[in-house]
C-alpha cells in the first residue's frame, strides 16, 4: 500500500505562479506491488518527480517513472552495484543525484547523498570519515535562503536509523541537519519491521526524517497552509 505525507513547503520560490501542492513520489528498498496496477496509478494522480532512496532494481526504478510520465531523481543504496547498475547508466536511467551536488526540479532545491556506512567489502559504502568529508563540503554549497529537501539511503546517526553497523545512521547526516535545517529528510535502508510497521517518521529539530521504503506520495504544501504535520 502506498504511504501518503503532507507538509508545508517553506520555500515561497517554489510556489511561485501556483497554489496547488508539489506533488512527488519516493520510493525505496521494496517495490510496491500496488503501482502494478494503472487503477492505482490512476487514484494517485500525477506526481511531478520520482524519488528513488536506494536499493530498487534500475528496470523498477525506470517502469515507475515512466509510469508516471515524471522526471527521476534517486541516490544509490549499499546493493546498489555490480553488472545491472553498469548497464543502467547508459540504458535505463539517468545518473543518480550527485553527492552534495544540489539540483532542482519543480521549484525544489535536492540535497542527494549515496549509499550505507562500511560494513562489508561490496557495495556502496562510506566510512564515517568518507561520508564527513562529502557532507562539509555539501553544507558550504547548499547553505542559502532557499531550503533543501535532503535525499539519502542511510538515515542520520540516532534518528529512524538501528543498532546494528549496517543500518546505523550517519553521524556527519545529523550534522548537516542540523547546520542545514531542512524541513524534510527522506531515506530508506532501515526496514519498517525494525522499527514496527507505523514507525516511519521522527524530527531533529524542525527536519522531518521520513522512511520512504515502500512508495510513499508526498505532497509538499505552499506556505501558510494548514499543516498535516
Amino acid at each position: 500500500m502506498t504511504d501518503r505525507l503532507r507538509l508545508v513547503w517553506p520555500d515561497p520560490a517554489a510556489f511561485e505562479g501556483r497554489t496547488d501542492p508539489i506533488r512527488l513520489l519516493a520510493v525505496s528498498d521494496e517495490p510496491d506491488a500496488s503501482l502494478d496496477s494503472a487503477s492505482t496509478r490512476d487514484a494517485i494522480g500525477a506526481v511531478e518527480m520520482v524519488i528513488g532512496c536506494g536499493d530498487l532494481e534500475p528496470d523498477y526504478l525506470a517502469f515507475v517513472a515512466d509510469a508516471f510520465g515524471a522526471p527521476l531523481h534517486y541516490v544509490r543504496g549499499n546493493h546498489d552495484a555490480g553488472v545491472a547498475w553498469g548497464r543502467a547508466q547508459h540504458e535505463l536511467l539517468p545518473a543518480p543525484l550527485r553527492d552534495g551536488r544540489v539540483t532542482e526540479e519543480a521549484g525544489v532545491r535536492l540535497l542527494g547523498f549515496s549509499g550505507s556506512p562500511h560494513y562489508s567489502e561490496s557495495g556502496v559504502q562510506f566510512t564515517g570519515g568518507q561520508m564527513w568529508w562529502r557532507v562539509a563540503r555539501a553544507a558550504l554549497a547548499a547553505k542559502g535562503s532557499r531550503p533543501v529537501l535532503v535525499v539519502t539511503h542511510a538515515a542520520p546517526r540516532g534518528a529512524n536509523d538501528a543498532a546494528d553497523p549496517a543500518h546505523r545512521g550517519f553521524a556527519a547526516f545529523r550534522w548537516l541537519a542540523g547546520v542545514l535545517g531542512p524541513p524534510l529528510w527522506l531515506h530508506g535502508h532501515t526496514a519498517l519491521v525494525r522499527r514496527g510497521l507505523d514507525d516511519r517518521s521522527t524530527r531533529l529539530d524542525g527536519t522531518l526524517i521520513y522512511n520512504c521504503t515502500g512508495a510513499t506520495v508526498v505532497e509538499l504544501l505552499p506556505p501558510g497552509a494548514p499543516p498535516d504535520q
